[in-house]
């Protein structure tokens, strides 16, 4: 999901203060947004810095704005105005929440359709490439469901890769059990980590944090998601919490399916 008409304005009102763009001068600003965006602004609407943003957003594509609209980010929490309107200014300090918690779902969103977009092209299974579009979907508009989908992608990638191999997969075997065989097969769990490794306490840290991000997964899915009798005074999650689990079980497929072409590879050579 993009962003609405709502939350660019909610960004114009904080970027742009009466014409002008937070601390920036009009030279300064074509010179930012050139390297932003390839446009210099003022020079191209020939009007104020405020009115020129405003001008280039109404016709700009989303991605283009994002784009902007991160950097101007960027560039206001690096400088004095941050700090300033902390202190002096709670109008502007507030709206800064508001755009950095619009951003940071943006931002969310985005790297999980990059990284699902790499997983359909990878798997094989129809199946999953259905889940994967399903939670994407769901995560703004039902997120209690995306939280249940973001499960069952794991489940399907750990069952899909042990079958290739030939594993026979136990009827009672949970998500974290499907987890810790698919990692027992390609020698990464923690334990199986030598010490003698460089970095071996970092990297079982890492692969332990990996496990313990499934773990957190399929907890939150009991308690919230899809699957599981709710009463009726039961309230679901917010978008930002489904898409941090939507995000999260991509980036744990996407590097079990790597290290799955990794052991492939290494078997074949052998």
């Amino acid at each position: 999901m993009g962003i609405s008409n709502i939350e660019i304005g909610t960004f114009l009102n904080f970027f742009n203060r009466g014409g002008y763009v937070l601390d920036f001068s009009t030279v300064d600003f074509d010179t930012f947004t050139h390297e932003s965006i390839g446009i210099p602004l003022c020079e191209t609407y020939k009007m104020s810095k405020g009115k020129s943003l405003v001008a280039y957003v109404k016709q700009a594509s989303q991605q283009d704005i994002i784009k902007l609209f991160n950097d101007l980010m960027a560039h206001y929490e690096l400088s004095p105005q941050k700090e300033n309107d902390e202190q002096y200014q709670k109008k502007y300090a507030d709206a800064y929440v508001k755009c950095r918690s619009i951003l940071d779902r943006i931002n969310t969103n985005t790297i999980a359709d990059i990284e699902s977009q790499k997983l359909k092209e990878v798997f094989n299974s129809d199946y999953i490439s259905s889940q994967i579009d399903l939670m994407v979907k769901m995560q703004d508009d039902n997120p209690t469901e995306a939280i249940g989908k973001a499960k069952e992608l794991i489940e399907s990638c750990c069952k899909t890769i042990l079958e290739k191999e030939g594993h026979v997969i136990e009827k009672d075997w949970d998500m974290i059990r499907l987890v810790d065989e698919t990692f027992k097969l390609f020698g990464i769990m923690p334990k199986q980590i030598s010490d003698d490794i460089k970095g071996a306490k970092s990297i079982k840290q890492v692969l332990g944090n990996l496990k313990a991000t499934a773990q957190g997964i399929s907890e939150l899915r009991n308690l919230y998601g899809s699957g599981h009798g709710k009463s009726s005074s039961f309230t679901g999650l917010e978008p930002r919490h489904a898409s941090l689990a939507v995000g999260s079980s991509v980036t744990l497929v996407r590097f079990l399916w790597d290290s799955y072409e990794r052991y492939k590879h290494i078997s074949n050579k052998g």
